[in-house]
C-alpha cells in the first residue's frame, strides 16, 4: 500500500477531527505525496535495475551484462497481447521495426540466439539428404548443442579459412557440395558468421559468396549468425541494410551487446518467417505478453548501439590490446572489435598465473571460454585502469609510463 492510498483510505473520523483541531487537510496530502515520491525514488535506487555494479568488471562475455531502468520503464508501459497469435502491438511493430533496419520483409521475435539460428537452419532446410557449411569456429557448431545435427538431420561442413581469418569464395567453392547424386549430401545452407570471434568478415567476401550461391540451382540459402553483428556495424565494416543484401536470413541477439534482459529476432521474407513460426513452436519458443521482451530489447537498439556505446567499448578493447602487446604479450588473432584473445603460452603465462591473480585484481575473466576477454559498454573506466595494472603485474613490467601512454 503506498502512502496515496493511506491518504484516500483515511478513516473519516480522522478526517472530520482534523479540521477541528487546526489540521491542514491539504498540507497532510502534500506531506504525504513528498514521502511517496521519496519512497520510490529510495525503492528504484535499491532495484538491480538501477545500477550494473556487477557487470562493470565482468570480461567473459558481453551478455553479462545488465539490463537498465529504461528497459525496465519500456516493460511496464509495453503492451500485453498474445505474441503467438500475433495481437501484441510492441513485438508486432518492434518486428516490422528490425525487419526495415536490415532491409528485409519480415521478422520473428524469439527469445536466444541458438534458438534464431535453430529455427532459421530448419525453415530454410526440406528434407535429408542436406549439409550445412560453415566456418569450423561457428558458434552453431561449437556452441549450440549440435542442434542443427539433432533437429535437422543435417551433415555440417566445417571449414578452416584458408587465410586463417575468414572464409572467402574459394573456400565455399571448394568445400560446397553442388552435386546431386545418389552419393552426394548437397549443401543447401552457407552460415555464415559476422563477427566472428570478434573479427569481421570483410563485406567484399560476403557479397562474392552470397552471389555465387544464389547463382546455384537451386540456390543455397544464406544465413548470418548476427549475434554481434552490430559490432560490426559499429566498427565501420558495412551497414545493415548492406549485409541484409546478401542473406535470405539473419539472426540477430538483443543481450549481446546490447544488454537486453532477453531476446533475439530472425528476419526473412514472409514466407520465410511464416515456417519460423512453426519452428519456433517446436522448439517451445512461443510467449504470450512478448511485449516484455520486444519493449526492453527496442531500447537497447536505441540506447546501445544508435546510441554509440559499442564504440566506446571497442575503444576500450583495442587500447587494452594495445598495452598487452606492448608490455610483450602476443595475441592469437588480431584484436578488431570488442574481443581480445590472449595467447597465455606464447606470452610465457599459464592459466594458473592468469586466472588467479585476475581475480585479485577483481576483474571476472575466464569460463566459459578460456582466453578471451570481452569489452562491453558497461565496463567501467576504474575497472579499465584495474585491467592496464593486471596485465602489467602479469607480464612483470611494473613501468608505469607504458600505462599511462595506452590509458590517457
Amino acid at each position: 500500500m503506498d502512502m496515496r492510498t493511506v491518504t484516500s483510505e483515511r478513516p473519516r473520523h480522522l478526517k472530520d477531527n482534523s479540521t477541528s483541531i487546526g489540521f491542514d487537510t491539504e498540507t497532510s496530502r502534500d506531506e504525504f505525496r513528498i514521502a511517496d515520491a521519496q519512497q520510490q525514488v529510495q525503492s528504484l535506487t535499491g532495484l538491480a535495475w538501477s545500477h550494473s555494479n556487477e557487470a562493470s568488471n565482468d570480461f567473459r562475455s558481453d551478455f553479462f551484462t545488465k539490463p537498465t531502468l529504461p528497459m525496465l520503464e519500456a516493460i511496464v508501459t509495453t503492451s500485453l497481447g498474445d505474441g503467438d497469435m500475433d495481437e501484441d502491438t510492441t513485438t508486432n511493430s518492434f518486428q516490422g521495426y528490425v525487419a526495415g533496419l536490415v532491409g528485409h520483409e519480415a521478422a520473428l521475435l524469439v527469445v536466444s540466439g541458438t534458438m534464431g539460428n535453430q529455427v532459421a537452419l530448419r525453415s530454410a532446410l526440406g528434407t535429408p539428404p542436406h549439409s550445412i557449411l560453415a566456418d569450423h569456429r561457428g558458434h552453431i557448431i561449437i556452441l549450440e548443442a549440435g542442434g542443427a545435427s539433432s533437429l535437422c538431420g543435417a551433415l555440417i561442413k566445417m571449414v578452416v579459412p584458408s587465410n586463417g581469418h575468414h572464409l572467402t569464395l574459394d573456400d565455399i567453392k571448394k568445400h560446397s557440395t553442388i552435386t546431386e547424386t545418389i552419393y552426394d549430401c548437397p549443401t543447401r545452407v552457407i552460415c555464415l558468421e559476422n563477427t566472428l570471434w570478434g573479427t569481421v568478415m570483410p563485406l567484399s567476401d560476403i557479397r562474392a559468396i552470397s552471389q555465387w550461391a544464389h547463382a546455384q540451382e537451386p540456390p543455397i540459402h544464406m544465413h548470418l549468425d548476427g549475434a554481434r553483428l552490430w559490432e560490426a556495424v559499429a566498427a565501420g565494416a558495412c551497414t545493415l541494410r548492406e549485409i541484409g543484401e546478401c542473406f535470405d536470413s539473419i539472426q540477430l541477439c538483443f543481450t549481446k551487446g546490447l544488454g537486453a534482459p532477453i531476446g533475439s529476432i530472425i528476419t526473412g521474407n514472409p514466407v520465410f518467417i511464416k515456417r519460423a513460426k512453426w519452428g519456433r513452436k517446436l522448439l517451445g519458443g512461443s510467449t504470450r505478453a512478448s511485449g516484455v521482451i520486444a519493449a526492453p530489447a527496442r531500447v537497447a537498439i536505441d540506447d546501445v548501439f544508435f546510441g554509440g556505446k559499442l564504440n566506446a567499448a571497442q575503444d576500450k578493447a583495442k587500447r587494452a590490446s594495445a598495452l598487452w602487446q606492448r608490455l610483450g604479450g602476443k595475441l592469437l588473432i588480431p584484436t578488431e572489435t570488442n574481443m581480445i584473445w590472449l595467447d597465455l603460452e606464447a606470452s610465457g603465462l599459464t592459466p594458473e598465473e592468469f586466472y588467479p591473480v585476475a581475480t585479485k585484481f577483481h576483474l571476472k575473466v575466464g569460463e566459459p571460454i578460456l582466453g578471451r576477454l570481452v569489452f562491453h559498454y558497461q565496463i567501467t573506466d576504474e575497472t579499465f585502469t584495474r585491467l592496464c595494472d593486471f596485465f602489467s603485474h602479469v607480464l612483470k613490467d611494473r613501468g608505469s609510463q607504458a600505462i599511462c601512454n595506452i590509458v590517457h
